[in-house]
């Protein structure tokens, strides 16, 4: 019998990748005239990202016959979102630069507040709630994956081959929106970080996790390792039972972790591995 191949791929959308100058979109006036003009570029670029996903596109198109699904998760978020920066201000009423760490000792001495007053004990709970998990604490990022915008598009080469696997296997390539709710943060395709009862799009991803306790191998990939995709795999991992990780293998040259963030990555593949996750490159693997 046959072994049942899934591929799950954490946002591998156009802002997280650092793509190539001569290959953004140009604006067409800029085109008539000679001096080309980007369009639009990536918000969150994560170095690497954009040759990760031109390898991850080449191991689809090479092993189409093999995968047998395909599930991939959208970051999807408005501009006004607790970890972008327009949630918050000073005292000043400065809002804070990206990449900001606020925590809820900051909230609790007036650093920083929720500019709609509503908002306030809401984040004052969140930020509590978030750093009780242990994983992390609330970081203020560039807005990204803005639905609707090009940063939110799939990255082009990827995209392609998904659509080449769709035509010739007969079947759909199953997107995964995440992060819609402003409320909390969203890196993992299982759950939210703090979910939230009142939305079913923040609680556990059952249909996922049935997904991948069927499946004998689950290759994984995206952006960025240090955040959705080690987010994603702990939280399958923490669901499936400890014997079923080794059927989880992380393509290790199609993920990268956001600069400043590398310890991240780097310790959620030694823990996963020693848990029984196992790694290939994306020209070494064999299904």
């Amino acid at each position: 019998m046959n072994n049942k191949t899934i591929l799950v791929v954490a946002d591998p959308q156009n802002d997280f990748c650092d793509i190539p100058e001569n290959e953004l979109p140009v604006a067409p006036e800029s085109a008539a005239s000679g001096k080309l003009q980007p369009l639009a570029r990536p918000a969150l670029p994560v170095a690497g990202g954009d040759a990760d996903m031109k390898r991850l596109a080449a191991l689809v198109s090479r092993m189409r016959s093999k995968i047998d699904a395909i599930y991939v998760t959208l970051d999807s978020h408005h501009p006004v979102d607790i970890a972008h920066p327009s949630w918050w201000c000073n005292a000043k009423g400065e809002s804070p630069a990206p990449f900001t760490t606020i925590t809820a000792e900051d909230l609790r001495k007036g650093i920083w507040r929720t500019r709609d007053p509503a908002l306030q004990a809401h984040s004052v709970a969140y930020t509590q709630a978030l750093e009780a998990t242990g994983r992390y604490q609330l970081v203020v990022w560039p807005e990204h994956c803005l639905i609707g915008s090009w940063g939110h598009n799939v990255h082009s080469a990827v995209k392609n081959s998904f659509d080449q696997w769709a035509r010739e296997r007969l079947k759909q390539v199953n997107y995964i929106f995440k992060g819609t709710n402003p409320k909390t943060e969203h890196y993992s395709a299982i759950r939210a970080e703090v979910p939230d009862s009142s939305d079913p799009s923040t609680l556990l991803n059952v249909a996922l996790l049935e997904r991948v306790v069927e499946a004998d191998t689950v290759l994984l990939a995206g952006e960025a390792l240090s955040h959705c995709v080690a987010n994603t795999v702990r939280d399958i991992a923490n669901n499936i039972g400890e014997p079923s990780i080794k059927k989880l293998v992380l393509l290790k040259d199609c993920a990268s972790s956001v600069p400043g963030f590398e310890k991240f990555g780097d310790d959620f593949v030694a823990e996963l591995t020693r848990r029984g996750m196992r790694t290939a490159t994306s020209t070494e693997l064999r299904i």
